[in-house]
């Protein structure tokens, strides 16, 4: 895999890692968390609590202003999790259920001070073959999953 396949943002956050989980293996909460505007809306979305568990969202592409997608909904499935460390999600679409190949996640260690190294990544290390020759990497810029960490850590101290 190359690096252009994996991109991640990590920050320390002043929660503990329960805290932290709760958070972003919540659907919903990721409009509040992502701040690029291209999450409109996970609608009816519950906690993710287990592998192959499915959950739409509305995404507009439009403000982060690379791939002239306009707004679309993608049909995301879990593929991992381990409460309090770690959410993982396939990325598919709805017009064809089948993943894509990529995967977004967020992993959580605890540290000995009760705050939480939290990491925001993307993978596309298994996106479909057809696809590939036809993205140039990355498909989401590095700043947009630096700005969902920071983001997510606003939201936890002003809890």
């Amino acid at each position: 895999m190359s690096a252009a396949e994996r991109i991640a943002a990590t920050r320390r956050v002043a929660a503990p890692a329960g805290r932290i989980f709760a958070v972003v293996s919540h659907p919903q909460g990721h409009v509040d968390i992502d701040g690029s505007g291209m999450l409109e809306a996970a609608p009816d979305a519950t906690p993710l609590t287990e592998v192959g568990q499915a959950f739409t969202m509305h995404m507009d592409r439009e403000p982060l202003g690379d791939l002239p997608m306009g707004k679309y909904t993608v049909l995301n499935r879990v593929t991992r999790i381990e409460p309090d460390r770690l959410v993982e999600w396939s990325v598919g679409s709805t017009d064809h259920p089948k993943p894509l190949g990529h995967v977004y996640g967020w992993e959580l260690v605890a540290l000995d001070d009760g705050t939480t190294e939290v990491t925001n990544y993307c993978d596309w290390s298994g996106l479909n073959p057809k696809l590939r020759d036809r993205i140039t990497f990355p498909i989401v810029p590095l700043e947009m999953l630096e700005r969902s960490v920071e983001r997510l850590a606003v939201l936890l101290a002003d809890d």
